[in-house]
């Protein structure tokens, strides 16, 4: 059976798939992924009727690093399921000016790809570190990097300055915008469930860990809250979003932060952690009667309402708005604070068909509709991998 193998390595925990091969399209085999990475690592997967293959907890010590995580993942992989991988697909996070679509992976490609692990540090070098270890292991095996800002390259040069001299942006300081991947599979779904409204203007809140939002016009991104790297925009888990740079300069300045202090915290030690001192899972916060939470909780939905205007204003109007990702598509009482701040765009919420998880959870009338629409990332990775491979156009999402 060929498969394609799909990887998003993350800093803690790498999640894969397995899509068969079937009739020129795909078919999910395997979903798994080890979390825990250097703390508690845990290996669990399951067949595509969700029956569990592996439930597997290793010491920390085996299991310290994405490197070692990806060396067992790839052993238990090998050894109980029958497959014949003939590419893998990797979400990297930041393609920089240069990659506008998914591209196979060669020394060169990985080298340039390796300059902007300071642009994502959270995501880029754990990215690159799955690809470089298949690389050592399986050498011939195909690779292709699809990149989360690759969909945003179709922001016009307005969108994508900052106000600061040109030569900063020529050599590639401008807004990228993140979770293309994301996005694009969104853009694909919207056309399956709901055509009329894929062809117009479509504000896409992807909620999870991390946090962005998108301006679709007939299915392309002409706007993002994300920028430069992956801290601009919404507040997220552990990142601040939007900021003013002279926040910045006064914690270097004043309070002698050095540029890695300041790192880590603005990765690390902000975003719902920072505000409300308890957690960075919205799970916990929700659950929680602390002031503290119901803050962080607060001005998540504060910034998400106010930058819904700002992609209204660059899209000149809204058909629908969808949420997305993990807190997107499962926090209901999330989506319906959201929903109460946006009626100013012609929302009329439906809070029943909110209560039972629907895809579409504004009143029929409603000028402005409202949508739950769940992501897959790792599919619209293995369509991109297929494509190339076969070098055709990439199917539409399903």
């Amino acid at each position: 059976m060929d498969t394609i193998l799909v990887v998003n390595a993350g800093s803690s925990s790498i999640k894969f798939e397995i899509f068969a091969i079937a009739g020129g399209g795909l078919e999910r085999h395997i979903k798994g992924q080890m979390d825990g990475i250097g703390t508690r690592p845990r290996l669990r997967a399951a067949s595509h009727d969700g029956t569990p293959l592996i439930d597997k907890s290793y010491d920390a010590q085996v299991i310290a690093d994405v490197p070692a995580a990806m060396a067992a993942t790839g052993d238990w992989l090998r050894g109980t399921a029958n497959v014949d991988l003939v590419a893998v697909g990797h979400r990297v996070v930041h393609g920089g000016p240069d990659y506008r679509a998914p591209v196979l992976i060669d020394a060169a490609v990985l080298k340039r790809l390796e300059q902007y692990n300071s642009l994502a540090p959270l995501h880029q070098p754990n990215n690159l570190a799955a690809i470089k270890l298949i690389m050592a292991r399986r050498p011939q095996l195909p690779q292709v990097a699809c990149f989360d800002t690759a969909f945003h390259r179709t922001h016009s040069a307005v969108a994508d300055h900052f106000a600061i001299p040109e030569a900063y942006y020529q050599d590639g300081v401008r807004r990228y915008g993140f979770h293309g991947l994301s996005y694009e599979y969104i853009a694909g779904r919207l056309r399956e469930v709901a055509p009329d409204i894929a062809e117009g203007r479509v504000i896409v809140a992807h909620l999870g860990s991390g946090a962005s939002m998108c301006a679709l016009a007939d299915g392309k991104s002409v706007e993002s809250t994300m920028g430069f790297t992956a801290l601009d925009g919404l507040p997220m888990g552990t990142r601040p979003g939007q900021i003013d740079p002279g926040v910045l300069l006064y914690l270097l300045s004043e309070k002698q932060m050095t540029a890695k202090t300041l790192e880590h915290m603005l990765y690390h030690d902000c975003g719902l952690k920072g505000l409300s001192g308890i957690s960075n899972d919205m799970r916990e916060l929700e659950a929680s009667s602390a002031p503290a939470a119901a803050l962080a909780i607060e001005h998540f939905v504060y910034r998400i309402a106010l930058n819904a205007g700002m992609m209204a204003a660059a899209l000149g109007g809204v058909d629908a708005f969808a949420f997305t990702a993990g807190i997107g598509e499962n926090s209901s009482r999330l989506r319906e604070r959201v929903a109460q701040k946006l009626a100013w765009l012609g929302i009329d919420f439906d809070a029943a068909a909110n209560a039972a998880g629907n895809l579409l959870i504004s009143r029929p009338d409603s000028r402005t509709r409202l949508y739950v629409v769940p992501t897959n990332e790792e599919l619209m990775i293995a369509q991109h991998t297929l494509a190339l491979l076969t070098r055709a156009p990439a199917a539409a999402a399903s």
